[in-house]
């Protein structure tokens, strides 16, 4: 009897170390994949401040052209 019981919890115990095996290489998966989505979310955030440094660059280009139009119609008395 002793004996079965010993056997019983052997393989109870198996069956646990096989089912958390299985959780850390589930675990690990979705760390990688954590890891991916946050590499993604930082080339996103890199992206627009790429964009709004562009656009930036844009208005202050923009604001220089309205300066030499306004310079030019002053100077020809369009205005």
């Amino acid at each position: 009897m002793g004996e079965q019981i010993d056997n019983l919890i052997l393989e109870h115990l198996k069956k646990i170390q096989a089912e958390l095996a299985a959780s850390r290489e589930r675990d690990s998966e979705i760390m990688s994949r954590l890891a991916n989505i946050e590499s993604g979310m930082a080339r996103i955030a890199r992206d627009e401040s790429t964009t709004y440094a562009e656009l930036i660059q844009d208005r202050h280009a923009l604001d220089k052209l309205r300066e030499r139009i306004e310079r030019i119609e002053r100077r020809l008395e369009l205005v």
